[in-house]
């Protein structure tokens, strides 16, 4: 039970999030409407993502220094993980512009960001595969994910800053913070941030154990 606290508050926080953003009372507002409940879904999926593609370069960076397997294998699940949290956050992301900008996929350059930033993560797991020497993979992998990781920030934060963009807190538009979300809303995002990213790190979690578990087994064959 000591060790399982967390996993047990993300159960609760993603629980009550889930009931509270599709009941709980929002802002009447213009546009977005009752579509501003979104904001529990598809935010929270992208701040997970980025969080576990951090956790991925620290263990990238680990391996570099020690050379422990276990390094390499927990940075490739937490990509594994957040690719996935990626598509929650396009399919998220594409069904809200639907609705809101009339498309799934307008020419924003935030949305082209994300398109280009999922196609590079993407290409870390080609690598990965391409490389069959075991040391060899795993440090041009290393370095490959390291230097992906801030080009990954600009494209999806820093560059759509600097120019128009449809997204809030871009191209000049304030934030939801600033803009929507009210004191009743505000709780309900950040308990969803924090419960998707601890259901995110579990997922990692999980998966890393298996990668053992599976190499355990081929040493053995």
């Amino acid at each position: 039970m000591r060790k399982s606290w967390w996993k047990i508050l993300a159960l609760i926080l993603v629980g009550g999030t889930i009931v509270a953003g599709l009941l709980g009372p929002v802002p009447s507002l213009f546009l977005l409407h009752e579509t501003i409940r979104n904001v529990y879904f598809h935010v929270p999926m992208w701040a997970s993502m980025v969080i576990l593609y951090f956790i991925s370069v620290i263990y990238s960076i680990k391996y570099l220094g020690s050379g422990k397997t276990e390094h390499d294998l927990i940075a490739v699940e937490a990509v594994n993980t957040g690719i996935m949290f990626c598509f929650m956050g396009l399919l998220t992301g594409m069904l809200w512009a639907n609705i809101t900008w009339g498309e799934p996929w307008p020419n924003d350059p935030k949305l082209n960001g994300s398109a280009i930033a999922t196609l590079m993560y993407l290409a870390y797991l080609v690598l990965r595969n391409a490389l069959e020497e075991e040391q060899k993979r795993a440090k041009i992998s290393a370095i490959y994910n390291i230097f992906a990781f801030p080009i990954m920030i600009v494209l999806i934060y820093i560059l759509p800053k600097l120019t128009d963009s449809l997204h809030p807190g871009s191209g000049g538009n304030g934030t939801f913070g600033d803009l929507d979300m009210n004191n009743n809303m505000r709780p309900i995002f950040y308990s969803a941030v924090i419960g998707w990213t601890l259901i995110g790190v579990w997922i990692a979690t999980l998966r890393y154990r298996l990668r053992l578990i599976e190499n355990k087994k081929n040493q053995i064959d």
